[in-house]
């Protein structure tokens, strides 16, 4: 009974590519939400980046964008069905969090090294560049793959991207205008913002109007207020529902919380709306 339910819930889920059930959205965000705290308690008690002077701040999360990214494009490499059979499933929700929480925290091992041992100067450039660069080798792979494979549609690589920084900009005038949030001009806010506006664009257009491939919503919210309004455009909506909430209790306990975990919790925050922006502008750039 224990083996139905796991198979049901979590297993064929990602095995045969079904939209998330309530089950599952339930227990990776309970996931989520350990997975923060506990790096946090590790990250506190160790001196393994403050013995180097680094501390878990705003400079860290812009630096880990890369790596916010990378997990965005590489997710795309089990779409497009260039890897086969079980190794695949490591590069799908959720196991490509704890791939990419392994690479990232090697990359910060190493990057510690190297400046322990005098061969890098600063840590963020090389800890970052090493983010970039893999961001660059996948980009090239699928960008090789699509050439060959399918397409790369510039006009959606263009549009999608337009469609959120527009969104973004419009979001930030009125918080900052009309609400009066002048805190809203931190970057960390910004691309906060910025990348759950590029999840909200990339899932209307896709679903909306793109030429040739039929696009859904996996995820259990989203895909039931589509369901009901019969428009993707109910994305963005849902997502100021989320954020204005969410933006205004950071900033309230941002005095008051551990730095390390506020901002742990926020690149949290960031990685769940940035990473699948990416995913999914980069699937229907290369239509698949």
């Amino acid at each position: 009974m224990i083996s139905e339910f796991i198979y049901k819930y979590y297993i064929d889920p990602v095995r045969y590519g079904e939209s998330y059930n309530v089950v599952e959205t339930l227990t990776y965000a309970i996931i989520l939400i350990i997975c923060v705290y506990l790096l946090y308690r590790w990250m506190s008690k160790s001196t393994w980046l403050s013995d180097i002077g680094l501390s878990i701040d705003g400079s860290f999360v812009l630096a880990t964008l890369p790596y916010v990214i990378f997990g965005g494009v590489l997710r795309v490499i089990q779409d497009t069905g260039m890897i086969t059979g079980d190794l695949q499933f490591l590069i799908v929700t959720p196991p490509i969090y704890f791939v990419l929480f392994l690479f990232t925290i090697g990359m910060i091992f190493l990057a510690r090294y190297l400046k322990i041992q005098g061969l890098i100067k600063n840590f963020y450039a090389f800890y970052a560049g090493a983010g970039c660069m893999a961001v660059l080798i996948v980009i090239l792979i699928l960008a090789a793959w699509g050439i060959t494979h399918t397409r790369i549609d510039l006009f959606v690589l263009c549009i999608i991207p337009l469609m959120a920084i527009t969104a973004t900009l419009a979001l930030w005038a009125f918080i900052r205008y009309v609400l009066k949030w002048t805190y809203v001009n931190d970057p960390l806010y910004l691309v906060l913002i910025f990348g759950h506006m590029l999840d909200a664009s990339a899932t209307s257009y896709g679903i909306d109007f793109h030429p040739a491939v039929h696009y859904i919503e996996q995820h259990v919210v989203g895909s039931s207020l589509i369901n009901m309004t019969g428009t993707a455009f109910v994305m963005f909506p849902l997502k100021l529902v989320v954020l204005f909430p969410a933006i205004y209790i950071m900033q309230l306990y941002r005095k008051e919380a551990n730095p390390a975990f506020w901002h742990l919790v926020l690149l949290a925050m960031i990685v769940v709306g940035f990473a699948p922006g990416i995913r999914d502008l980069t699937r229907m750039v290369l239509y698949v």
